[in-house]
């Protein structure tokens, strides 16, 4: 099962230093029975590209907790056991909890498929969306409207190989 989970720089330098995604149960994204009925699509390609904009948004989240990390949201595109992740039912259709997983225990980064970062040039937009967050989870649309500013950033898509090179500087 292909899960996405959402960093920050600063995360995602911690998980190449200790080659661990997680340290036990953690949260993350995928193709749940609650996102394909949300979604109303079979096609599993958009179905995957939802699930990695929740986590994109769960990554913005990190960003408005982390006032020092640099304004990038972060996704790794991880493949775990189909057991090692579970949706929880009672969370269904909570449109906040929409392709929310529970992944059970600590995955080694080098099972990583991909890296999916923002691109320099949207940390300005990213910024602000984190800024208005929380308005905007309190029913402001001006917030909001903000907040959707970042999703206008498609996330670049790296290789594993490319990590050092991301945190580099962080």
């Amino acid at each position: 099962m292909r899960v996405y989970v959402p960093l920050t720089l600063p995360g995602l330098a911690e998980a190449h230093k200790t080659g661990e995604l997680g340290s036990g149960p953690f949260v993350a994204y995928a193709v749940t029975p609650a996102l394909r009925e949300w979604y109303l699509s079979e096609d599993i390609e958009e179905l995957e590209y939802a699930a990695l904009s929740r986590a994109a948004l769960a990554s913005l989240r990190l960003l408005a907790a982390d006032p020092g990390a640099v304004r990038r949201r972060v996704v790794v595109a991880v493949d775990v056991s189909d057991g090692a992740a579970t949706a929880d039912p009672d969370r269904g259709l909570d449109p906040v909890a929409l392709g929310e997983v529970t992944v059970a225990g600590t995955v080694a980064l080098a099972k990583a498929a991909a890296v999916h970062v923002d691109a320099d040039d949207a940390e300005q937009d990213v910024a602000a969306a984190a800024e208005a967050l929380e308005a905007a989870d309190g029913g402001d649309d001006d917030a909001q409207f903000v907040v959707d500013g970042a999703d206008d950033h498609e996330l670049l898509w790296y290789a594993t190989q490319e990590i050092p090179n991301l945190v580099g500087g962080v």
